[in-house]
């Protein structure tokens, strides 16, 4: 498995796991308290930061793959013996 398969993975399961605890702090009441109301701001920040990830994720994913550049033309045989049989000129001192 890609690393980036891991990634993905791992960023659905903090995503599920953060909007789980903050549903749970509003049906059990505990989000009315200061304490609770910025552990629930909290779950919703990773919440939104890892959604906000696997949102680029899927954006990129389906992005078309770039097309392949044109290679140059391969010089001719003739040209490649030619030039290979002619040596630069020495400097001469």
């Amino acid at each position: 498995m890609s690393d980036r398969a891991i990634l993905f993975l791992f960023s659905v399961v903090v995503e599920i796991a953060s909007l789980v605890a903050a549903g749970w702090l509003l049906a059990s009441g505990q989000a009315g308290s200061v304490d609770g109301l910025f552990l629930l701001l909290t779950c919703l920040l990773v919440a939104l930061a890892f959604g906000l990830y696997l949102a680029f994720m899927i954006r990129r994913a389906m992005e078309p793959l770039p097309a392949p550049a044109a290679q140059p033309a391969k010089a001719s045989a003739a040209a490649t013996a030619q030039s290979k049989a002619a040596p630069a000129p020495a400097a001469q001192g």
